[in-house]
């Protein structure tokens, strides 16, 4: 007797919960979120598993996608110098530098650092960087190439 009693309660207790259930409905995309840097700007939207960001200045726009681990994230340096990170899904990450001027400077992460709240790039980046935007940046000596040697002057203007 007890046992037909269960298979009714737990009938019920199915049903029930089927009953209870919505259809998923598709998840909306997130809204575009950006930001204005001075004369540069940086948009990203995502649609499914795809990021999409847009960096635009005074020399034009560039354009990346990918399948993202996380990112893109901007930030302004000293109100004129646009910084975008991201990170694969592979978990490799990435870092560029946008100046007003048009020119960028890219590096994987691991050559990055931060300080003080402050971005520290290698040495060799500050000859890249137009003299009124080297300010925004300390400078590490790790990052020593053969094919992009430092210099013992260079190397007096490192942090470490």
């Amino acid at each position: 007797m007890k046992t037909p009693l269960l298979l009714s309660l737990a009938a019920l207790l199915l049903a029930g919960a089927a009953h209870a259930q919505t259809a998923n409905k598709p998840a909306s995309p997130p809204p575009p979120s950006s930001l204005t840097c001075g004369v540069l700007k940086g948009e990203t939207t995502k649609t499914g598993s795809t990021s999409n960001w847009t960096v635009s200045g005074p020399s034009g726009k560039s354009t990346e996608t990918g399948v993202l681990k996380s990112g893109p994230r901007f930030d302004c340096l000293n109100g004129a110098v646009l910084t975008v990170e991201f990170t694969s899904t592979a978990g490799h990450s990435f870092f560029d530098a946008y100046f007003p001027d048009g020119t960028n400077v890219g590096y994987g992460r691991q050559q990055i650092d931060r300080r003080n709240n402050r971005v520290v790039l290698p040495i060799q980046a500050k000859a890249r960087i137009a003299p009124e935007y080297r300010a925004s940046f300390d400078y590490h000596c790790k990052l020593n190439m053969p094919a992009d040697p430092i210099t013992p002057a260079m190397r007096a203007e490192c942090s470490f």
